[in-house]
């Protein structure tokens, strides 16, 4: 049975670096992210927070069993067309965003070599390290 922690919307690798995408839509609502929940209209509190660095720890380890190497995964919250989106100063190991600031980490660069964005993309590939992910 597949969690709610194991449900990885995307999975972003390239040169700057590993990113789980967990994405939310709250089209035309008000969205606050804090260190550990989310309030939609002000409304009641959800886990998403939480859930994005739990998502974000899985894949480091599943990728990193795979690559044999240590392999670093930040976690990105996004909303799509929220009305309004304010963030806790700051947030701690999570980078909340709506879905039109995507477009900015395509020229990001540094973080891994072209080779090891081949590598990692090639285990993340591979169904056979996703076997808790994968039954359900």
């Amino acid at each position: 049975m597949i969690s709610p922690m194991q449900d990885i919307d995307h999975l972003l690798i390239g040169p700057a670096g590993v990113f789980t995408i967990n994405t939310k839509n709250h089209s035309g609502m008000d969205v606050w992210v804090g260190n550990d929940m989310v309030k939609i209209n002000h409304g009641e509190s959800h886990p998403y927070v939480r859930k994005s660095r739990s998502e974000a720890v899985r894949v480091a380890r599943i990728l990193e069993r795979g690559c044999g190497y240590p392999v670093v995964v930040k976690p990105l919250l996004v909303f799509v067309r929220p009305a309004r989106l304010d963030k806790a100063s700051p947030l701690t190991g999570v980078r909340a965003l709506c879905e039109r600031d995507l477009a900015a980490f395509g020229p990001l660069s540094g973080v891994l070599r072209p080779e090891q964005v081949e590598h990692i993309y090639a285990v993340a590939r591979d169904r056979r390290n996703w076997p808790d992910v994968l039954q359900g």
